[in-house]
């Protein structure tokens, strides 16, 4: 509708209930949770793990080593993956924003121009009286906004908000798998110092009997094979040094990589050489009806679910017609006859158009139904991939209770046997310096020993990792995020200075 000075704005009897029908209509499924098998108890119990909730916020202090909280703090403020998690926060809550505004008008411009127009004189419909060289002035703003009559841009909204929430679920799994990760290096990097330790102590021991073996054979007393079977004992057990310090090496890059520092000796950090980090008899292990309430990744596979459930109406709004508002004002003039550019904001020089349109892909049907059977499969997808993320999640707290509970048992006969061997060794040591036993005596209880020390320790180091595992499994660690920024404060200077980001880098602006 297009009116000129002295005319009023009229708004049409049918636009006026478009306006009011719009809003009133979304289509779609609206998301329900997916019902999945909830057991009320473990399948595995012991007297180790008991009902009560544990306080997962900080699991890793049932350790009580404070070389181990300062290690989960360094990797929480600088492991890059996880600022990588926390960004992706920013993005989504951009997205967000960006859906929200699509319930405005979606077209919002200032126009202008200065157009030079030269006529052709030899055009068929050109008229001699016209002015064929004149210059065009016009100032404006155009306006577009499609009504959200079938809930198109609600479902949007939806969507990018379960976005959010994956994005939130994201880092927090991010956090979890960081926590066990230090934890689990450095519980590999103590297993392998004590290993290390016990290795070079029965390469002293094997050392003595080779000197004693060599000593007899020296004295007419036994064969050169005595001398050979030391040498071939205390070689192998030699060799074992060097693979040792090569995974120690190693596992130190590893975690030096999740501090988010290139591969260091971390030697000062840790405090030199330690033991492997004991728990306490008994570790609060939680129920079952805990787990979906603090497993991030059973919440991110919820989240996505739900996001594919709003784009199912997203898709179906295409089937039926939108509606739009369209209008434009502005100030045009030229140059010609009695007009100039200083009349351009003369009330003569004003323009305005104003109304509804409406749109309909009705040839497009099939390929908007099909595109409706791709969002409604992708939906049954992501309900599918949550029932098995939580069927996993059972499997894994399942498998880290019966190995943590397992793995006790077997220290304590691994225990018995170590401390069996290393008397073995003494007793035939003692033998055969009296000549009671020959030397394949010594030689076997001394490999014995070394198998059976070393066996013990990584028994004792699979306890402690098989409880972080079972931490890990419960969705413990996230919580120390709970008030912090998802950013660190060097990334969001650089953003801030590279782009006005407004409130979105605070820290309650993403959650």
């Amino acid at each position: 509708m297009t009116a000129g000075t002295g005319q009023h704005w009229r708004i049409p009897i049918g636009l006026a209930l478009v306006l009011k029908l719009a809003g009133c209509t979304t289509l779609g499924p609206d998301f329900t949770p997916p019902q999945t098998p909830e057991p009320t108890d473990w399948l595995v119990q012991d007297d180790a793990l008991f009902g009560e909730s544990p306080a997962q916020a900080d699991w890793w202090k049932v350790f009580n080593d404070p070389v181990l909280d300062s290690l989960i703090q360094t990797a929480y403020e600088q492991n890059l993956p996880l600022q990588v998690a926390g960004l992706r926060i920013l993005e989504a809550r951009a997205q967000l924003g960006i859906a929200v505004g699509n319930r405005y008008p979606q077209l919002q411009q200032a126009v202008g121009s200065v157009t030079a127009v030269e006529l052709s004189k030899n055009s068929p419909n050109f008229i001699p009286l016209t002015d064929d060289s004149f210059t065009n002035y016009q100032v404006g703003f155009d306006a577009a906004w499609e009504l959200d009559f079938w809930g198109r841009f609600r479902r949007g909204i939806e969507a990018a908000e379960a976005n959010l929430a994956v994005s939130l679920a994201d880092y927090d799994n991010a956090l979890v798998s960081l926590t066990a990760e230090v934890a689990r290096a450095y519980v590999n990097i103590r297993t392998l110092e004590e290993r290390l330790t016990l290795a070079r102590t029965n390469i002293g021991l094997q050392q003595e009997s080779l000197r004693i073996a060599q000593v007899r054979f020296d004295n007419g007393a036994t064969t050169e094979l005595d001398v050979q079977q030391a040498t071939t004992n205390l070689a192998n057990t030699q060799a074992l040094v060097p693979v040792l310090l090569k995974s120690l090496r190693q596992a130190n890059n590893g975690l030096s990589i999740l501090l988010g520092m290139p591969p260091a000796d971390l030697t000062q950090r840790l405090g030199g050489s330690g033991t492997i980090p004991v728990v306490s008899a008994e570790v609060a292990a939680g129920i079952p009806a805990d787990l979906l309430r603090r497993r991030p990744d059973v919440r991110q596979a919820e989240s996505r679910a739900a996001s594919q459930s709003a784009l199912i109406g997203v898709a179906e709004a295409d089937l039926y017609p939108s509606f739009s508002l369209l209008g434009s004002i502005g100030y045009q003039t030229s140059d010609t006859f009695n007009s100039s550019a200083g009349d351009l904001f003369d009330s003569d020089s004003l323009f305005f158009s104003a109304g509804p349109a409406f749109s309909w892909n009705i040839l497009n049907y099939g390929r908007i139904r099909n595109n409706v059977r791709i969002q409604d499969a992708r939906l049954q997808q992501a309900l599918v991939n949550y029932r098995n993320t939580v069927l996993t999640a059972y499997q894994e707290v399942e498998d880290a209770r019966v190995a943590f509970i397992q793995s006790q048992q077997e220290s304590k006969f691994r225990a018995t046997s170590a401390r069996a061997a290393a008397r073995s060794t003494e007793l035939a040591n003692i033998e055969y310096r009296e000549g009671s036993v020959d030397f394949q005596r010594v030689v076997d209880s001394e490999r014995s020993r070394v198998t059976q020390q070393d066996e013990w320790t990584s028994t004792r180091g699979d306890i402690a990792l098989n409880l972080i595992a079972m931490y890990k499994a419960l969705g413990g660690g996230w919580e120390m995020r709970e008030g912090q920024a998802f950013v660190s404060e060097e990334n969001s200077n650089e953003m801030a200075e590279r782009t006005n980001w407004g409130d979105l880098l605070e820290p309650a602006a993403a959650k």
